[in-house]
């Protein structure tokens, strides 16, 4: 499902339960901190969720399992928050708070690795599941992203510049909500390059024999 340049009802659900990976949760969190529709339809579903939690029984646990649970808070990255009341990102800064954690509060302080001609990367330290990524894209005016169908679902934040596929056009602020019913091809539109932070959950399709053959040297 895909609520165009807005996250979907099901991904709110997840963020706000806490049951997103780190990379997806990351991304979710950046939008949030941009977009006030997104914060206030987040802040309803926490909202929702607290009343069927005050509803239900209360059940007891013995020693090991309590024991258990602790041990799993230890070990795990319990994943991205931020402040829904209010956004999060900084006046001097173009990048949104729950990133600056990562890449500092400038784009143009980041270092970039090529892909091909236009098109960069740079790999954000988040957990993500079943081979997914997490990391910044800056693809240049006219250029393209390889078409490409998912295994699982993917999100994309555009910070700068914008682009546009079959799904319409995204600029600044906007999210794409993806999951694997959805083959694209972004064409960044703008006059400058687009930026932009993406999760995937799984390894992208691509449908071209380039694309295949880019996959194992970038990740995808």
């Amino acid at each position: 499902m895909n609520i165009k340049h807005h996250l979907d009802e099901a991904t709110l659900v997840s963020y706000a339960a806490g049951s997103m990976s780190q990379s997806m949760a990351l991304v979710a969190a950046c939008h949030l901190s941009m977009c006030p529709e997104c914060r206030e339809r987040a802040q309803k579903s926490e909202a929702i969720g607290g009343m069927l939690l005050e509803s239900l029984e209360p059940a007891t646990i013995d020693d090991s399992s309590l024991n258990q649970v602790l041990a799993m808070l230890d070990e795990e990255d319990i994943g991205v928050e931020i402040n829904l009341s209010k956004p999060a990102k900084s006046v001097d800064s173009d990048v949104p708070a729950p990133l600056t954690d990562y890449i500092g509060d400038k784009l143009e302080n980041i270092e970039w690795k090529r892909i091909v001609p236009g098109v960069y990367y740079h790999d954000l330290p988040c957990k993500s599941e079943r081979g997914g990524v997490s990391r910044l894209l800056r693809i240049a005016p006219g250029k393209s992203m390889l078409a490409h169908s998912h295994d699982g679902n993917e999100l994309t934040l555009v910070l700068k510049g914008s682009f546009s596929d079959e799904m319409g056009r995204f600029t600044a602020g906007d999210i794409a909500d993806l999951d694997s019913e959805i083959e694209h091809q972004p064409l960044v539109d703008s006059d400058e390059d687009c930026i932009c932070l993406i999760a995937t959950d799984a390894p992208l399709k691509f449908s071209t024999l380039l694309g295949k053959l880019v996959q194992p040297i970038t990740g995808f």
